[in-house]
């Protein structure tokens, strides 16, 4: 790894415990952002000549610290803020947080719980924390949600601007209100996770650092909320996933398919976290969507893999959650289960859902299946189709080789 490369991927595990950081000095996301930037372009400047410091975040905390004394002095208006965080800017400890039982002291976890605050529309809060907390570019937030750039970009530039007119507190919050943002978080959580486990865009399949920001939180999520059974979903889903990893990529950052898969190099340790979480989760979402990861988790070949129940658990989940990703998830099951002739009509039926028009994966699930159907030119034209709409290299790469051996 070159010393650029390793600046960037320093500063994309460190962006988000920044921005928490400085969010808790001047109580404003937007500028807390902006002066994170700051921080970065210029480790981005000075680190490939001096090297990356013993304590990266420390030296990106501390220049943005800089930035934000730069920033009140040059601005009058600002003054007022000066006085109330001079304290914090001198490097004098914070007053001690309340001894309330349900605190817990996590700068990314507060800045999750502001940004899904109910001042904001629920499109608004998940866009501007996926931005904030998982470093996503608007691109990719557009990506995930299946929606148009450049009205991403606006959501967030107005859920800022709607967080700072309401002086909205940097806290976890307690009792109704933060029963009210959770679905939101968990949500977030969970998208800064699929953006980890399957990037959409650049050179690499997984960004485990995502993974491990996401999985954190929801660890961190379901120690403070215990009764909460989708909490415990969240989690178990994540644990899951988490355990495959290693093995979801080849030495040269291929992407490994889950028949090819060594899963004796799956993480039994996640494993049985995800297992002992899903004894605590109840029927809602994630907690369907942990059970199906339950059953790969729990076939010790992809031969024994029991499709019948994942395609059952699939139908309850599109009922709680009526989604084209869903059914298209639910159609492979089916025709594990089944055969690709019973899920070839469930994926045409998908065709014209203008969600999925720009979605690779619905191309690519019907290659598969033309191909197991001995379609083969057929197949090549939708692997190919699937190749031309992702952003991820490693997945162009895969679709154009399924393509070529037709």
């Amino acid at each position: 790894m070159s010393t650029a490369q390793a600046v960037e991927a320093v500063i994309r595990i460190e962006s988000a415990r920044i921005i928490a950081g400085v969010t808790r000095i001047v109580r404003d996301v937007g500028i807390a952002e902006e002066l994170a930037q700051d921080a970065l372009v210029a480790a981005l400047e000075q680190w490939p000549v001096s090297g990356i410091p013993d304590r990266p975040g420390a030296w990106l905390t501390a220049t943005a610290k800089h930035r934000v004394i730069d920033l009140v002095r040059r601005k009058e208006t600002y003054a007022r803020k000066l006085a109330e965080v001079g304290r914090t800017l001198e490097d004098v400890p914070p007053p001690d947080e309340p001894a309330d039982p349900d605190d817990i002291d996590d700068d990314l976890l507060r800045l999750v719980f502001t940004a899904c605050h109910p001042v904001l529309a629920t499109d608004a809060r998940i866009a501007l924390t996926l931005r904030l907390v998982g470093g996503l570019t608007t691109q990719e937030i557009a990506r995930a949600y299946l929606s148009n750039e450049p009205a991403v970009a606006q959501r967030i530039v107005r859920a800022k601007r709607t967080l700072a007119k309401a002086a909205v507190p940097f806290e976890v919050p307690y009792g109704a209100d933060r029963e009210q943002r959770l679905a939101d978080v968990l949500e977030v959580i969970y998208l800064v996770f699929n953006e980890g486990y399957s990037a959409t865009a650049g050179d690499d399949l997984v960004r485990p650092a995502l993974c491990e920001d996401a999985l954190r939180l929801a660890r961190v999520l379901a120690a403070l909320m215990p009764r909460e059974p989708e909490v415990h979903g969240l989690c178990a889903l994540l644990e899951f996933q988490a355990s495959r990893t290693a093995t979801r990529t080849g030495p040269d950052g291929e992407p490994v398919l889950l028949a090819d898969q060594n899963r004796s190099r799956w993480n039994r340790l996640l494993i049985r976290r995800g297992v002992e979480a899903l004894h605590r989760a109840g029927s809602g979402p994630y907690s369907l969507q942990a059970a199906i990861a339950g059953c790969h988790a729990a076939a010790l070949t992809y031969e024994d893999t029991d499709w019948t129940a994942i395609a059952a658990l699939y139908g309850r989940l599109v009922v709680l959650v009526p989604s084209p990703v869903i059914e298209l998830n639910r159609a492979v099951a089916v025709s594990m289960a089944e055969g690709p002739g019973a899920a070839l009509p469930l994926v045409d039926a998908l065709a014209g859902e203008p969600a999925l028009r720009a979605y690779h994966l619905l191309p690519s699930v019907r290659g598969d299946l033309l191909e197991r159907l001995g379609r083969g030119r057929e197949a090549r034209a939708e692997f190919e189709r699937a190749a031309s709409l992702t952003r991820n290299a490693r997945e162009r790469d895969l679709l154009l080789r399924r393509a070529a051996a037709l």
